[in-house]
């Protein structure tokens, strides 16, 4: 063959504000352990700083004795209040295709709960290879090296660290908490102003890789 074109790449791709729009589902949900609990919770301050484990917000909210059981409720909860409410961000399922159009595999690799994660998935029609839950920052490198991914995109400078701890390429998409800039200081190899973009990165990322 004289054409050789580059091996087909696994990308991981983060899920809540990286491929779908989680604010409404989980606002609702907020204010649903909120009621039930009979305990405040700013679920409007909630939804801006979404990314890292759902324990990290409640214990603002909770004392930490607390924070394991009202874990548990807020993810029994979860599947009735928050799967329909939420939307695909724009250009998610797109992405995903274009993965998988390159004869790739695409992933993804969540902080939130597995089995909830597989729900919004499946409610949005979005069909990955594969997806791994409860695994924030750092930790997402586990799975990027375990599934051989090149590349990983997210949205949370938490992201950044995941990717470049497993030696992935960092691609952010500025679409959830953190701004362009953040993620460039965070290291991130490329920003994103958001998935639409993907696509047309991902086919110069294949010719620049050996196309």
């Amino acid at each position: 063959m004289a054409h050789m074109t580059a091996p087909a790449p696994t990308v991981g791709f983060d899920l809540d504000m990286t491929l779908i729009d989680s604010r409404p589902g989980i606002h609702a949900c907020y204010l649903a352990l909120a009621e039930r609990t009979g305990t405040f919770i700013d679920a409007d301050l909630a939804i801006t700083r979404l990314g890292p484990p759902l324990a990290e917000e409640l214990i603002n909210w909770f004392p930490a004795e607390q924070v394991g059981p009202m874990s548990d409720l807020y993810r029994e909860m979860y599947p009735d209040i928050a799967v329909a409410a939420t939307p695909a961000m724009p250009g998610a399922r797109e992405a995903i295709t274009a993965v998988q159009a390159a004869g790739g595999r695409a992933i993804v690799v969540t902080a939130k709960y597995e089995p909830n994660a597989k729900l919004h998935l499946s409610h949005l029609g979005l069909e990955p290879d594969v997806v791994v839950g409860d695994l924030w920052a750092e930790q997402k490198a586990e799975a990027l090296r375990e599934h051989g991914a090149a590349v990983y995109v997210g949205d949370h400078v938490g992201d950044v660290r995941g990717a470049r701890t497993a030696g992935a390429l960092s691609v952010a998409v500025a679409t959830g908490p953190c701004d362009a800039t953040e993620l460039r200081t965070a290291g991130a190899d490329v920003v994103l102003d958001d998935l639409a973009a993907f696509p047309h990165w991902l086919t110069g990322y294949r010719v620049a890789s050996g196309g």
